[in-house]
């Protein structure tokens, strides 16, 4: 039986930067039964991987704990991260608010974790058939191997044709530590039979909107689909919606003096044919064919356009999300009452570690799970990498 100082379950973002830094301690293995590393990192981003987020803080993560994931925010920041990019000569650009993707591909990050954690051993193609409470692992390549520090980076259940599985989960409980609930994050949102029948004829049509769900708002695109809804705003909110609430989608944010500013502009137009310049046409008439606005937009008093605007604004109770099939990130997971803010350690497994997604730490759409991923990394791997543990 082969020791290390330090197995790491996961070949993912926070798996490989935490190996960097364990290896400070001692040797490490890092496990995963997929053929190949971080593959939600090559898909990230269009290909480009949205690494970093230059807003990343507290207030952009949902936990059981609002407070837990300060102190590894704190102690590894977006400009830290971005520093390692642009060590390894990786080009960069920021999109909109504040995300950075690579102007390349998004295989130079996986690379770049590759080269940081060079001189751990990388087992690839391996699963992990069962773990004692010493720490000893029987792999499925017929081998056992033990860790003085195991540290679980298996991620969540989203996207399982990627090969995502509940194996962090079943491994925190099999050691005594609890688990919040788990539900698809940052996912698109489905519609009955009756929202399908006008949303379906608008499938592709993209529009900036404010979308709230439980009081929480995101300014971003929305997209139709022949399922409902997705883009940047919809994905934001879904992590805040929950079964048998309602959305409010403002598909003209700040309508009224749009509105009043089109009156002025365009007097002799239809309302709907008027308010097809402010919004896409075939919204506009969707919207409007449910509730039509007779004569002229000179005809529209002030409160007639008050009317118009909240004839504008959605409010929809959406039947489910897409599930994990396409979520982006998992909500819920090991509980943040189990772990050391720290060091990612268990309280009560001294050695036993979870980082990255497979915690109870769930960011926003544009790159502030891939901070977490790299923060939640450090706080470990560096407590391993001191001996500390």
């Amino acid at each position: 039986m082969k020791a290390y100082t330090t197995v790491i379950i996961g070949a993912g973002a926070a798996g490989l930067f935490a190996a960097k830094h364990a290896l400070a301690g001692g040797s490490v293995l890092i496990v995963d039964h997929a053929k190949a590393v971080g593959e939600k990192i090559r898909i990230s981003g269009g290909g480009r991987c949205n690494f970093t987020n230059i807003h990343a803080g507290p207030a952009n993560f949902i936990s059981g704990n609002r407070h837990f994931a300060k102190s590894a925010l704190a102690r590894y920041t977006p400009t830290d991260f971005i520093a390692l990019v642009r060590a390894h000569g990786i080009a960069f650009h920021e999109k909109t608010l504040g995300q950075l993707f690579c102007d390349g591909k998004a295989t130079q990050i996986i690379n770049l974790l590759l080269e940081e954690c060079r001189g751990a051993e990388l087992r690839l193609g391996t699963g992990v058939l069962a773990v004692s409470a010493g720490f000893e692992l029987d792999l499925s390549d017929g081998t056992t191997v033990k860790a003085r520090n195991l540290v679980i980076a298996t991620g969540g259940k989203s996207i399982p044709k990627m090969g995502a599985t509940d194996f962090g989960y079943r491994i925190a409980r099999q050691f005594g530590l609890a688990v919040t609930e788990t539900r698809p994050g940052l996912v698109p949102l489905s519609f009955g039979p009756q929202d399908l029948e006008w949303m379906v004829p608008l499938a592709g049509v993209a529009l900036p909107v404010r979308a709230t769900a439980n009081g929480v708002s995101f300014e971003e695109a929305a997209l139709f689909t022949h399922r409902g809804l997705s883009g940047p705003a919809i994905l934001q909110v879904s992590n805040y919606w929950r079964e048998g609430d309602a959305v409010t989608i403002e598909t003209l944010p700040g309508a009224l003096p749009r509105l009043q500013d089109l009156r002025k502009r365009e007097p002799r137009k239809s309302v709907a044919n008027a308010v097809g310049q402010l919004i896409p046409s075939r919204l506009a008439d969707a919207i409007l064919a449910k509730t039509p606005y007779p004569g002229n937009m000179a005809d529209q008093s002030d409160k007639m356009l008050m009317a118009l605007a909240e004839t504008l604004t959605l409010r929809l109770k959406p039947a489910g999300t897409e599930g994990y099939r396409t979520a982006e990130v998992t909500l819920g997971g090991v509980s943040t009452d189990e772990l050391d803010s720290r060091t990612m350690e268990a309280k009560r497994v001294p050695g036993l570690y979870f980082i990255g997604e497979v915690v109870d730490v769930t960011g926003w759409l544009g790159g502030y799970n891939f901070q977490w991923a790299w923060a939640s990394a450090f706080a470990a791997g560096t407590a391993i990498g001191a001996g500390l543990k």
